[in-house]
């Protein structure tokens, strides 16, 4: 679901929203935030990326399967040259030439990952502090 358009991005947070309205009794004309804070459901969009990032989190952990920990290597892993960025655990980002190739998880997930800040990317956090 990572970089699906707009248009289909709402209007699966319109089904998440009406269910979250059919399970808590709330009015449609109430906002729906407070109610998905409660529920403790996270927006569809964001959603997607947090089960991007905790896969990523278990592919560098080694506890996903292989064929995702082949999808993201570590920039100090990779055997490149020192960078600055070796010290913020930043995911090698993979070239592609379609939008629809930026989509794949090897490189949706390191894009995800790179992006969060540095305080959660570090080794030392076990899977439910980085949840």
């Amino acid at each position: 679901m990572y970089g699906v358009a707009d248009g289909l991005m709402q209007r699966l947070q319109a089904v998440q929203n009406a269910a979250a309205r059919l399970v808590t009794g709330t009015r449609r004309c109430d906002h729906i935030t407070p109610v998905l804070r409660q529920l403790h459901w996270l927006p569809v969009r964001q959603r997607v990326n947090f089960k991007l990032a905790v896969l990523v989190f278990k592919a560098l952990h080694g506890l996903a399967p292989c064929y995702l920990v082949d999808d993201c290597q570590l920039v100090t892993d990779a055997g490149r040259r020192r960078l600055h960025s070796s010290d913020a655990a930043t995911c090698v980002l993979q070239c592609t030439s379609t939008r629809f190739g930026d989509r794949a998880f090897e490189v949706s997930g390191p894009s995800v990952w790179n992006s969060l800040p540095t305080e959660l990317r570090q080794s030392h956090l076990s899977l439910g502090q980085f949840r």
